[in-house]
């Protein structure tokens, strides 16, 4: 693995005092200039991704009682004119991840976020970064987002003729690698990669737009795909994207996932996203 390829995260049910400390944070140089070009890039110390069950980590406060779960907000849902801000205010709030749904209008009907506004944004926190790449060309991409800062890159099975080789090239640029699948795709379509990637991710909406309705039905899928993570002996996180709210997290986690995304329960809350990821951490 690549040297400044961010650490694994281990499950330690043995953190849930209030005085523990943060883990060791990993410093990463990143190039003289950042992707865009136009402005210098600077180090960036980012944290290995942290139990949800600390009570405080460093500055932030994190709700969580379960210690395995983890909040990744969907910058889908985020205000697209002070992405920064909305960064730090989700770290803030005890988020562990920031989520970026990346969409290229062709595999799905959306047009997202560009590596370089991920650049950008990468600066402002020092939660782990994830790209969601919702695109029918992630070869091409995944290098970019990997520049840009993301610590994992998740790509679509249904959209890689040589998933293997997909995985692998992400994993020689030193990131985490994970491979996503949607509603309709048996979880069986993962059953040969499974111990080469590092995450799954499986939608609970069909791809393209935040806001829709949980699909309740692909519960019986997470709970496959956390049997197949079982059974390998490998540590790799189950990820749950679509429809995602205090009502629907705990059927989430209770079939197996331990990472939640979630962007309009985030960041449409009334109360705003530090109420939001108390009330969604609590509810696991």
């Amino acid at each position: 693995r690549h040297p400044d390829a961010v650490a694994r995260r281990g499950r330690h049910p043995q953190l849930h005092d209030a005085t523990v400390s943060a883990p060791p944070a990993i410093a990463t140089n990143l190039p003289d200039t950042c992707v865009c070009g136009r402005q210098p890039a600077r180090p960036v110390i980012r944290p290995a991704i942290r139990p949800a069950s600390c009570r405080a980590v460093g500055s932030r406060l994190v709700y969580g009682a379960n210690v395995d779960v983890e909040i990744a907000p969907s910058m889908l849902a985020a205000d697209a004119s002070r992405l920064g801000d909305e960064c730090r205010s989700i770290a803030e709030a005890g988020a562990h991840r920031v989520h970026w749904d990346v969409m290229d209008g062709v595999f799905v009907p959306n047009l997202t976020f560009g590596p370089d506004v991920v650049a950008a944004c990468r600066p402002a926190v020092d939660l782990h970064f994830e790209a969601h790449l919702m695109v029918v060309k992630p070869d091409e991409l995944a290098p970019l987002y990997v520049e840009a800062g993301c610590e994992t890159v998740l790509i679509h099975a249904e959209t890689c003729p040589h998933l293997h080789r997909s995985l692998a090239a992400i994993s020689e640029a030193g990131a985490r690698c994970g491979v996503v699948i949607n509603p309709h795709t048996p979880a069986s379509s993962i059953s040969e990669v499974i111990g080469m990637i590092d995450e799954v991710l499986v939608m609970t909406v069909n791809p393209g737009f935040g806001g829709q309705r949980y699909i309740a039905s692909v519960e019986s899928k997470i709970a496959a795909v956390r049997a197949m993570i079982d059974a390998s002996g490998r540590d790799i996180d189950l990820e749950v994207d679509g429809g995602i709210t205090a009502a629907t997290a705990p059927a989430a986690v209770a079939a197996g996932a331990n990472v939640l995304v979630a962007g309009s329960a985030v960041f449409g809350h009334r109360e705003g996203p530090a109420i939001a990821i108390k009330e969604l951490a609590s509810s696991v």
